[in-house]
């Protein structure tokens, strides 16, 4: 064997291990509220964050620590102070923008929390459904989305889609499939007032925050939220728009759901999608996003569908899986949009 290989790949797996409790001790910097003190603050000991963040001194000492030989943060070894730079507080400091990371940190535990299951999947089938990963799932999720919600997709996005915004601006109707905690509802009934908003999604918690959420903006009377599946949805008048963000390689039928937004939507209506940026070959995924996007895939998104009995089409699926199936289902026209995203791909289809 190779012995420069052998102590390459150890360095690698050390690597990864450090990379792990980054995000660990990240996690609780986020949690914390420690990177939000820090941020545009002078260098501070580690008594001084303390004090300034209201935590237990030696576990603020061995955080900075950790987070200085990960890099996060900048050390004066004879003053002995931390510093959050701005570039990096412009990420992890950042809560309610289109640039905040710390959602991905607070999905971390939610995540490695069911790789004992996952792993016992790998034996007898299964997976693991959307309920038992608890309520820090509805949260983190809500966390790694909300703020691009608010300030992209109507100010940015929905401009790839000008017959729609004529539509909605003139009262039409849009239905956010797998609405979550309904901040693609909320976003939507704040640019188009005259518009007519729906909200569905099968989790009875998301729906709940949704609701809440939704009376805090005071957008209550404006958008009606439903713990209820596509197959139970009504069609009325047939909808403008529907979107479905993040949510397709999650389906547990993915053919019917599709058929079934496709009979929902008007004749010259659009179904918006937006899904992980991934190629449909392996072999151009070999880069952090799409290793993050694996790990998602195998402990949250493949292994609900396959849990729910679905084929698990996996975080990664790509845009040739995800055409074929809108044609098996019914739908006409497939285009992908001009829309810049590191990590999102969007397109929109029409019956």
């Amino acid at each position: 064997m190779d012995k420069e290989r052998i102590k390459a790949f150890a360095d690698r797996v050390f690597g990864d291990m450090a990379s792990t409790m980054s995000a660990g001790m990240a996690y609780v910097g986020v949690k914390t509220g420690l990177f939000r003190t820090m941020a545009g603050k002078p260098p501070m000991t580690a008594a001084d964050l303390a004090s300034a963040a209201k935590l237990q001194p030696r576990y603020v000492e061995e955080w900075l620590s950790g987070m200085a030989s990960a890099g996060y943060l900048e050390y004066d070894a004879a003053a002995r102070t931390f510093r959050l730079p701005d570039e990096h507080a412009f990420l992890l400091a950042s809560e309610g923008t289109d640039h905040f990371v710390g959602g991905l940190y607070l999905m971390a535990p939610v995540l490695l929390r069911v790789a004992p299951k996952v792993a016992d999947a790998f034996e007898k089938g299964g997976g693991v459904r959307f309920e038992d990963f608890g309520p820090d799932a509805v949260v983190g999720l809500d966390v790694m989305n909300s703020g691009t919600y608010e300030h992209r997709l109507a100010g940015y996005w929905m401009k790839s889609l000008p017959q729609v915004v004529a539509a909605l601006e003139a009262g039409g109707r849009a239905l956010d499939v797998g609405c979550g905690v309904g901040r693609i509802s909320i976003a939507l009934a704040k640019a188009f007032p005259k518009a007519e908003i729906v909200g569905i999604d099968p989790d009875a918690e998301s729906i709940r925050q949704a609701q809440a959420a939704a009376q805090a903006a005071g957008l209550g009377s404006r958008i009606r939220f439903a713990a209820q599946s596509t197959r139970e949805a009504s069609a009325g008048d047939g909808f403008d728009l529907v979107t479905a963000f993040d949510c397709i390689h999650d389906f547990a039928e993915p053919r019917r759901t599709l058929s079934e937004i496709r009979a929902l939507l008007k004749s010259e209506g659009t179904l918006f999608i937006s899904e992980p940026r991934a190629s449909d070959r392996l072999e151009e995924n070999f880069n952090p996003v799409a290793t993050m996007y694996y790990g998602f895939s195998l402990f949250h998104c493949m292994t609900q569908s396959l849990a729910n009995g679905g084929p698990g089409l996996g975080t990664c699926m790509g845009p040739a899986r995800l055409q074929a199936l809108l044609q098996e289902a019914g739908f006409s026209r497939f285009e992908p949009l001009n829309i810049r995203s590191q990590v999102q791909a969007f397109f929109a289809a029409r019956p």
